[in-house]
């Protein structure tokens, strides 16, 4: 067992068998803590690291969107869990003879793993950054218009799992078994409004629907737009999508615990709530049909870029799974790569 294994084992053993939210909090803390794990000699590869045509057309979406809401003259422009820092330059390069834009921008990361910090700085040597831990700081700072984006940053955040059995739900905890871990089940006071049959799962995520809110309650106080890109499905539906990927395939979420990446399928619908009190919802579109109608085909032309543009925009790759959504804070704002509010 590694040193991480070792110490859930004591975890379990003092205080009992762990929430999968509490599993994931523990092993992604110490996976991203400790690694790069981006590109091919890493655990997976994420849209900006494709290409750049990615980023560009994420950076024409965001200086769009600015454009549309006035040019605010002062701006934030975050992004959650930036990676090594790749799509934050591409939007700046995409975005540096747009008038105006870099002038107002300040460009802020959120982040917590020092590894990747120090990737980011390397990346963006050339840009005046500042780093925080979590959105709260950034929303404590300040009070300027915020046009932000996070690409498969929700995936990441925690969920809980609950299983019906006997026609009751029971949640879904890992607990020890010799010494590995095993997955299990206690009693709940979950409930759900849904006819289920014995064996479905029902996955939540208040860390997801709660960040999508601050976000949300960001842009309603200070005005903006964010952009929410990731893998997952448009309703709330049954099913387990809790997965671990190491060296660029599926593995078992209980092996190597720390050394694989863990996430699941993002519930749109979820955050659609979570969000739509506070903001105008955008979405959710497809990927491909998002770059597409940002003009990805024409640029993937220019560079010559036919695979790395299947890849991004095909259904069969990254152009259905992947989702996008979009908030404003004015509802008369029509975003580029959304048909419809």
């Amino acid at each position: 067992m590694n040193n991480l294994q070792n110490h859930l084992e004591a975890l379990i053993r003092q205080n009992g068998p762990m929430d999968i939210a509490a599993f994931m909090t523990l092993a992604l803390g110490h996976y991203y803590s400790t690694r790069d794990p981006f590109g091919k000699d890493g655990d997976f590869t994420t849209a900006p690291e494709i290409s750049q045509m990615f980023g560009e057309m994420i950076g024409a979406f965001l200086a769009d969107a600015w454009m549309k809401t006035g040019s605010p003259p002062h701006f934030d422009l975050v992004e959650a869990g930036p990676g090594r820092g790749t799509l934050m330059a591409d939007i700046l390069r995409a975005t540096a003879t747009v008038p105006g834009f870099h002038a107002a921008a300040h460009v802020h990361l959120i982040e917590m793993s020092p590894v990747l910090k120090e990737a980011q700085r390397r990346t963006l040597k050339d840009y005046a950054v500042q780093w925080h831990e979590s959105f709260d700081t950034l929303g404590q700072q300040s009070s300027c218009p915020m046009f932000f984006v996070a690409n498969e940053f929700l995936d990441a955040l925690p969920i809980h799992q609950y299983v019906r059995q006997n026609g009751a739900w029971f949640e879904r905890v890992v607990g020890m078994e010799g010494d590995a871990p095993v997955f299990g089940l206690r009693p709940s006071v979950f409930t759900l409004d849904v006819k289920a049959e014995d064996g479905a799962v029902w996955e939540i995520s208040p860390a997801r629907e709660g960040f999508a809110a601050q976000v949300a309650r960001h842009l309603r106080k200070n005005g903006g737009v964010a952009l929410f890109i990731d893998y997952g499905h448009d309703r709330s539906g049954f099913g387990d999508t809790l997965q671990a990927v190491k060296n660029h395939r599926f593995a078992d979420v209980l092996r190597d615990v720390g050394e694989a990446d863990l996430t699941s399928h993002v519930d749109f619908e979820s955050i659609r709530r979570a969000a739509a009190p506070h903001a105008m919802v955008h979405g959710p579109v497809g990927q491909g049909d998002f770059l597409n109608a940002l003009g990805i085909g024409l640029r993937a032309g220019r560079l010559n870029q036919p695979e790395e543009y299947r890849r991004l925009t095909a259904p069969d790759q990254m152009g259905t799974l992947f989702r996008v959504m979009a908030l404003c804070h004015d509802p008369d704002v029509k975003l580029e790569g959304f048909d419809q509010g």
